[in-house]
């Protein structure tokens, strides 16, 4: 296995989830990085959008925002915010990469504030963005995310992004679309998945060298646990050769050890 960071290794595992020939909108940060790689190696037909208006660039270097230039770059179109938007609404879009400071065992994102009293709350939060459209009408929600108790809570304080809400059926209850939702969440221990019965969180895989029994202890609910449980296939050489040196030669984020 060769080394690897923290968030060079959520980065590969997270690219591995984007099948070739799927659609992803992505943010900056992580998720963009996570998308390059896929589309440099497993995933040479992945579609990115991004939610400013690009669609289908092959971008050169990563952009430093949704309205980057970059996102532009040799792309199919470049449209605008409203059309992304409803691009997802009609049902084209089978992936979203989110993250928040809060997710709770459905799923539920949090990216507005902490604390319970939305006119004083303890921090502000930058918000939804387009966390909450994004989450609601693409397919599949991926996530990555630092894992520890403060992430990873019983209750968000705020629902920004929803999840699977309560459980079963609260979804599609709340006029959201059948079969969509939390797909995968990627954090420096684990990947958790989401029990098709439940829609409770549970962990899936382990990273090399991480216990059960440290999954649990960052994390503030109780895990389910997918049975049999599996290790994470570490990066490739390949996979890290194209993040460090293509993806993010400055290290702006796989510096962030």
């Amino acid at each position: 296995m060769t080394a690897c960071n923290a968030m060079e290794l959520m980065i590969c595992v997270a690219s591995t989830f984007l099948e070739d020939g799927a659609i992803v909108v992505v943010g900056t940060g992580a998720p963009c990085a996570a998308a390059m790689l896929a589309q440099k190696t497993s995933a040479p037909n992945l579609t990115l959008m991004f939610e400013a208006g690009g669609v289908g660039p092959r971008l050169p270097r990563m952009p430093i925002s949704v309205g980057d230039s970059r996102t532009f770059y040799r792309g199919l179109m470049a449209t605008s915010m409203a059309d992304i938007m409803e691009t997802c609404q009609r049902g084209m879009v089978d992936y979203t990469f989110l993250g928040g400071a809060q997710i709770d065992p459905y799923g539920n994102l949090n990216s507005t504030q902490i604390g319970a009293d939305y006119q004083h709350p303890k921090v502000r939060l930058p918000g939804s963005g387009g966390a909450n459209d994004l989450g609601s009408f693409c397919w599949r929600v991926l996530v990555i995310t630092p894992h520890d108790r403060r992430r990873f809570v019983p209750h968000v304080d705020f629902v920004t992004t929803p999840g699977y809400l309560h459980g079963p059926g609260a979804r599609e209850a709340a006029g959201l679309p059948a079969n969509s939702g939390p797909y995968k969440v990627v954090t420096q221990l684990a990947v958790l998945g989401f029990d098709e019965a439940s829609k409770r969180m549970r962990v899936e895989s382990l990273h090399a060298g991480v216990t059960l029994e440290q999954v649990q202890a960052n994390t503030g609910f109780e895990l389910l646990v997918a049975e049999p449980l599996a290790t994470t296939p570490p990066p490739t050489a390949e996979q890290l050769r194209v993040l460090r040196n293509e993806v993010d030669p400055q290290s702006y984020l796989i510096g962030r050890a």
